[in-house]
């Protein structure tokens, strides 16, 4: 018999003394789109990916991406137990709650996470929304959220959430706060058909800088910061293109041989256009994306919106 003593499991890793099913990584994707599909497309084979829907319908689309399907609705906490201690990091994909001022989906989603030991990380999608009009100001992540709009105000009371999530479990949560995203080979991810229709833009005098990042270049940031993401730390996940909107269709009209918009006021626009694109109109900021590139180390794909529109 070997004088060796037996060979015990680390105890230098808070998962080391655990069952090796247990040591797996287990990401837990909450609302599982396009972007989470992207996601797991980028996750090496070892991680074990789940999925939070409220579908059952697209149970065997997500097994075919390899991914674990849970069903569960956030509409309805009773159906969120089975999270509580489940994945070692979260990734918060999910729409907000489609009314009132709260969100009440992510406050139900991280009390759950609460119940028993937490995640590693946990890393919410936000919109750059939240900042609402910055009259063109480059925008850092140090300035205050100002939402204008009763969706951006859910937003912030969400990542209101996922901080005091973070600083109760002592968990690395990251807020992502992400402007329009686009990508030809996604539902309704270029400007073509806005153009094809003939929606007019507003002229120069009146138009707004809109901030964009590539719908691949977002899930890899989404990656990067379940890793890489510091404490309670917020991240604007823009690409480089500095355009304002009218300039950003007069691009890919360009670039899809298509006739450039017509240009009017913004007093006509308001009689013409719906208000849910009123909304994006009447906003205009320019993200700043170095703590992107700095900290969580992205080198963007896609670093405009002329090399990513192009580009299948």
């Amino acid at each position: 018999m070997s004088s060796q003593p037996p060979i015990l499991p680390s105890n230098q890793s808070p998962l080391g003394a655990l069952p090796a099913r247990f040591r797996r990584q287990r990401i837990l994707l909450v609302g599982c789109g396009d972007i989470g599909l992207r996601v797991a497309r980028l996750l090496p084979p070892h991680v074990a990916l789940l999925a939070l829907t409220s579908s059952a319908a697209r149970v065997t689309a997500l097994r075919q991406a390899g991914v674990v399907p849970l069903l569960g609705n956030l509409d309805d906490p009773a159906s969120l137990r089975r999270l509580a201690g489940l994945a070692t990091r979260v990734l918060h994909l999910a729409p907000p709650s489609p009314q009132g001022w709260a969100d009440l989906r992510t406050r139900d989603l991280t009390r759950v996470l609460l119940r028993r030991s937490g995640p590693a990380a946990l890393v919410y999608a936000s919109t750059s929304g939240v900042y609402g009009d910055c009259a063109g100001a480059w925008v850092t992540e140090s300035r205050a959220a100002r939402a204008d709009t009763p969706r951006a105000r859910r937003r912030v009371d969400a990542e209101r959430s996922v901080r005091f999530f973070g600083r109760a479990r002592g968990v690395r949560s990251s807020i992502l706060r992400i402007p329009g995203i686009y990508a030809p080979n996604r539902a309704g991810g270029t400007p073509r058909q806005r153009l094809e229709r003939g929606t007019p833009v507003l002229r120069e005098e009146d138009d707004v800088y809109t901030n964009h990042i590539h719908a691949d270049d977002l899930a890899r940031a989404c990656v990067a910061a379940l890793w890489r993401g510091r404490a309670q730390r917020v991240y604007n996940v823009a690409d480089d293109t500095r355009l304002k909107m009218g300039d950003y269709f007069d691009l890919a009209a360009d670039l899809y041989g298509l006739p450039r918009p017509a240009r009017v006021a913004r007093g006509t626009a308001e009689h013409e256009l719906p208000l849910s694109l009123l909304s994006f109109m009447s906003e205009s900021r320019r993200l700043d994306n170095t703590r992107l590139k700095r900290e969580l180390r992205l080198v963007l794909r896609f670093p405009t919106v002329h090399s990513g529109l192009v580009t299948p």
